[in-house]
């Protein structure tokens, strides 16, 4: 073992009396204690052959002797070994590991560990070997597919071992079939327990592995730049849950026969979504539909996705047929305003909730409102129907009858949507973002452009900040020298004015330059960190020539039609200045009268001078 690493200390054995009736015969025994440290020696480990390969390491069958005092124990193991990390970063992973390793020894739903270990130089976890997977099981099945019910009674077990592991803080980030591993009792259990999410933040030699954390063909929209695009938080595994069912109900892998930059231009930049087959039960169809929003905010969460396959499951004839709500598909619930009924359904109103009206996702909120702020004082309704809040609005005397989807909760002064500003600012990440949650005692969760997963802590560490919403024209601030990322400039040298297009759920913005005439693949879209710019508008330009470029900045066009338009205005002045000036000689020159007798004068004079010729 390098002598960098520093293993967790293990218990030693020990000794004591064994009380049997008579106190003049105690048996003296040695205990060997149960293991609570993670470490493995490296020479009990004998590795035996690799069995397979993913995007983090090897894996190899491999036999774990185990002794003590009072025993001798070989046991089968399956071993991940990751690529070389420095020893620097080993020990940071160790650690990590050390903190979990118990925690998910208690999970029925993920895969048992033994420990971990450095073997050659590489990082070392031993689990117990499972004979099979799903995506075993798909390879052998008729089109690699499987049946519905065993989909559903899959995707439910899947279900409840992504909420035990997401209940101790992991995510898996690596979502497929082969990582679900299937037990002698043929139950599902996770083989992967949150790998790459115990990888962020540690650097990897190979640049492509250092910009993703999973495999491409199962990941999120955020897991390819989770600083920039994220943040990583449950919502993120729900997509690759959708994937797998994806591929559990057709045979085929999504984006199969893609390379992953490919695989990224679909996903992230043109935001494609894995074809979803139809004449699935309408619930299930609905749920897998909704793993698969750009937006991770507006995903179901793994609750609703276990609720939905168990359910489903009653339904569900023995030859794979299924009855219930026939075809017809789920209407979903039309709220508006941007949202998806699982983001709605992620917050439950109580009485006593300080309340206000809802405001549109990315986009300005409205000036008149139906409820500026007030408190909930009665409920109505189920979830299988729409319900109603009664809301009590300071100087109103009877309470508001409002849809519960219309309203949302503050705390503390926050609601969940908020643009809010740290008040300690730091220089590891900007001190912008959003909050994605706000808890009645005041635990608070942003997303922060700079951080891979959501930032916790609490509602008096937070300030409200300046909004933005999508349409709205923004530029560096005076005082932004070198910004986060690239930012084109005027051709005089002055940054340009853009529109906001897009809001990622960290508070990054999407900027285009319609202002901006450009050829080929030259790009006009720029990300833009919160912090580094300030809105603009027709009030906040001062003067008629600032005015003048802000309306430049609404498309390219505006320039050159601006020139053609002064053209042909200075043109039309030219016209009608020459036409004045020509009637006013006009109007100053002798009558007609005068003119023909000095014309017939100077024919006399002609005359006169041509006869003295001659």
């Amino acid at each position: 073992m390098p002598q960098q690493i520093k293993a967790p200390k293990q218990v030693p054995s020990f000794e004591y009396e064994l009380f049997e009736g008579d106190p003049d015969l105690l048996r003296t025994v040695v205990a060997t204690p149960t293991q609570t440290a993670p470490w493995i020696d490296p020479s009990s480990l004998k590795l035996k052959h690799r069995i397979g390969r993913g995007p983090f390491g090897d894996i190899w069958l491999a036999t774990h002797h185990q002794s003590g005092f009072d025993f001798q124990e070989y046991h089968e193991v399956a071993v991940k070994m990751l690529y070389p990390l420095k020893q620097e970063h080993m020990q940071k992973f160790i650690d990590k590991f050390e903190k979990l390793f118990l925690k998910c020894r208690e999970l029925p739903g993920v895969c048992w560990l033994h420990g971990v270990s450095v073997v050659n130089g590489k990082i070392s976890i031993a689990m117990r070997f499972y004979e099979g997977s799903v995506g075993d099981q798909m390879a052998q099945s008729k089109g690699g597919k499987l049946s519905l019910p065993d989909i559903l009674r899959y995707g439910s077990q899947l279900a409840k071992g992504l909420i035990q592991l997401h209940s101790i803080g992991l995510l898996v980030l690596n979502m497929k079939p082969s990582n679900f591993l299937i037990s002698d009792h043929d139950q599902l259990v996770l083989g992967d327990f949150g790998i790459p999410y115990l990888l962020l933040g540690i650097p990897f030699s190979d640049s492509d592995m250092a910009l993703r954390l999973g495999t491409p063909n199962y990941m999120a929209p955020e897991q390819w730049d989770p600083e920039v695009r994220g943040p990583l938080s449950l919502e993120t595994d729900v997509w690759g849950f959708g994937c797998s069912v994806v591929e559990m109900l057709t045979g085929v892998q999504p984006w199969f026969g893609k390379l992953s930059e490919e695989i990224y231009h679909s996903v992230v930049v043109r935001k494609e979504k894995p074809h979803v087959p139809s004449g699935l039960p309408p619930a299930v169809e609905h749920v897998i539909n909704g793993c698969f929003e750009y937006d991770l905010r507006n995903r179901p969460l793994v609750s609703d996705l276990l609720l939905v396959f168990e359910s489903s499951q009653n339904a569900i004839h023995g030859d794979g047929g299924w009855v219930g709500l026939g075809s017809r598909p789920i209407k979903e619930k039309s709220v508006g305003n941007g949202y998806t009924t699982w983001y709605l359904s992620k917050d439950h109103l109580q009485v006593g909730d300080t309340v206000r009206s809802r405001s549109p996702l990315n986009a300005r909120r409205p000036h008149t409102v139906d409820v500026r702020e007030g408190t909930i004082v009665g409920l109505d309704g189920d979830a299988d129907k729409n319900s109603f809040a009664l809301v009590k609005v300071p100087g109103m005397h009877n309470a508001l009858r409002v849809q519960e989807s219309t309203l949302e909760r503050v705390t503390f002064g926050f609601a969940v949507g908020d643009w809010v500003r740290l008040k300690q600012e730091t220089n590891s990440h900007s001190p912008v973002g959003i909050l994605h949650a706000v808890q009645r005692d005041g635990a608070v969760s942003v997303g922060f452009l700079g951080l891979e997963t959501l930032w916790v802590g609490k509602a008096y560490q937070l300030q409200m900040a300046e909004p933005y919403y999508v349409g709205q024209f923004v530029r560096l601030k005076p005082n932004v020298v070198t910004p986060r990322f690239e930012w084109p400039r005027k051709s005089g040298g002055t940054w340009c004015s853009g529109r906001i297009s897009e809001i990622l759920p960290n508070g990054c913005l999407v900027v285009e330059f319609p202002g901006r005439f450009v050829l080929g693949n030259e790009p006009n879209r720029f990300l833009a960190d919160p912090n580094e710019v300030e809105s603009v508008s027709f009030d906040t330009c001062p003067g008629i020539v600032e005015k003048y470029h802000h309306v430049e900045d609404f498309h390219w066009a505006v320039r050159p039609l601006a020139i053609a338009f002064g053209l042909f205005t200075a043109m039309k002045l030219t016209i009608l200045m020459g036409r004045g000036i020509s009637a006013r000689l006009k109007k100053n020159r002798p009558n007609s009268q005068d003119s023909g007798d000095r014309k017939s004068g100077w024919r006399r004079i002609f005359r006169d001078a041509s006869s003295t010729t001659k």
